[in-house]
């Protein structure tokens, strides 16, 4: 299954310099890359000045190697950004095609091949979503997905866990989380204080999260 020496015998290979952009986060595409040699850093590039510069780096696939094979085995966009770090030398493969060859295997290594990858992808996006996001906006998303109706027809969170706890799974500091937390009420996004979150402007919220963010009240 997916030998790159069958599968490429008779392809063409292509070649990138230092900086090149390979996969873009959330760009969609019609083939999947493999590493024959070079090394390809993963992460968040920046912008601005720092456009298709790796800022925040998660790791590096180093070949021979498939190049976030997850996202072809889920066939979804990409969940990182993949830029050349030295030369590499590449081949690619028609995303049809690897899906066809995943589909020779045996049901019961599709199924765990799908569930690895769809854990692999959780942690991925939970890790790009701390990286690229402000504390901010990563406590916005935090307060719209854990958002549930009250009586009076707004949106309301409770907050069961302790601060501490709630400002790991952010990647913050709890002090960090009690100063954006008062900010948030200073912009009249949120209020109330307590155990209790009321979300005020749900919409502004949802602005300062992103379009992505998810969240179980009207909105």
């Amino acid at each position: 299954m997916l030998a790159a020496q069958t599968i490429f015998s008779n392809r063409p290979a292509e070649s990138a310099a230092s900086g090149t952009v390979l996969l873009q986060r959330s760009a969609t595409t019609d083939s999947v890359i493999y590493i024959d040699s070079g090394r390809v850093l993963l992460g968040v590039v920046g912008t601005g000045a720092n456009a298709g510069v790796i800022e925040h780096q998660l790791g590096v696939v180093e070949g021979p190697s498939w190049l976030e094979a997850t996202a072809a085995v889920l066939n979804l966009p990409s969940a990182v950004d993949a830029v050349a770090q030295n030369g590499v030398q590449f081949h690619r493969l028609p995303l049809e095609e690897f899906r066809a060859s995943l589909g020779t295997c045996a049901p019961g290594v599709q199924s765990m091949l799908l569930d690895i990858a769809r854990s692999h992808r959780q942690q991925t996006e939970l890790t790009v979503s701390r990286l690229a996001k402000d504390a901010e906006a990563r406590c916005a998303e935090w307060l719209l997905s854990h958002a549930e109706a009250s009586e009076q027809g707004g949106c309301t969170v409770q907050l069961q866990q302790r601060k501490r706890a709630i400002a790991a799974q952010l990647g913050i500091a709890p002090e960090t989380l009690s100063r954006v937390l008062r900010h948030l009420r200073e912009l009249r996004l949120i209020s109330g204080s307590g155990r209790t979150v009321d979300l005020v402007d749900p919409v502004g919220l949802r602005n300062l999260a992103g379009p992505s963010a998810p969240c179980q009240c009207s909105v």
